[in-house]
């Protein structure tokens, strides 16, 4: 598939991978529809590649109902959806103190991660399917983030670890259930990423983690994940795969 003309929409698109990947999306042509909780962001950066911001929370269907229809509505139906909505954390499974990790901890990414990103899937999915075939037969892309926490999880990765392990399970019987539509779907599993997240932590602390990686030895920059977004919508015969993209780093326990 190539991009120009066709609509696109990207969740958590108004910062980080997410937002790289919009301005990717947007410089190859396609129509793109921003989905994020902070609709300030996601409105400055409309501004900035021609797309459209819409309020979304992934975890509340009449919120992502309500976006994909206002973005089919300014588009025209959506042949792309990237999934970047997402959030951290890391606690402990018992404290220093002995207690159990509050069970709202491990609910709470799972909720997000996991459950809010196949609730954008299944409802962009049922729309996707009713679009007519384009000349290969494809009728769309859907590409999922996962994490290298979903092989290496670290201590206190259980909640994160579990999230993002259910995205890569999920990979593979998404895609041979939506492949009789010609759908089709991908995971990227990124590594250590210049994130906003670690844009906070102090300069000593992202020297070494970079230094973890065997090459390239620095942290990855959001426009290699949104490349690699962008060749996986032109590339026809990746479909049920998931993709390191980490420098052939492997975490260690802690």
């Amino acid at each position: 598939m190539q991009l120009a003309g066709h609509a696109a929409l990207v969740t958590g698109g108004a910062s980080g991978l997410g937002a790289q990947t919009v301005r990717e999306l947007a410089a190859q042509g396609a129509r793109v529809a921003i989905l994020d909780v902070n609709l300030e962001a996601a409105q400055a950066l409309a501004q900035e590649v021609g797309g459209l911001a819409l309020h979304c929370d992934i975890c509340d269907s009449a919120s992502v109902e309500a976006a994909l229809r206002a973005a089919a509505d300014a588009h025209g139906g959506a042949r792309i959806l990237v999934n970047c909505a997402g959030i951290g954390g890391a606690r402990r499974l018992v404290g220093r103190d002995g207690t159990p990790m509050p069970l709202e901890d491990f609910s709470r990414i799972v909720q997000v991660n996991l459950i809010g990103t196949f609730n954008v899937v299944r409802l962009a999915a049922a729309a996707m399917v009713a679009e007519e075939p384009l000349e290969d037969g494809e009728r769309g892309v859907i590409i999922l983030t996962s994490s290298v926490a979903a092989y290496d999880g670290q201590v206190g990765q259980e909640a994160y670890a579990a999230s993002k392990g259910g995205l890569t399970s999920l990979t593979l019987p998404l895609a041979r259930d939506l492949a009789q539509f010609g759908v089709r779907v991908v995971t990227i599993a990124p590594g250590l990423f210049m994130t906003p997240l670690l844009y906070k932590l102090p300069e000593e602390v992202q020297q070494s983690l970079a230094a973890s990686i065997p090459f390239p030895k620095r942290l990855g920059k959001a426009d290699e994940y949104a490349r690699l977004a962008v060749h996986v919508v032109t590339n026809l015969s990746l479909n049920g795969e998931v993709i390191r993209l980490d420098g052939a780093l492997r975490l260690p326990p802690r």
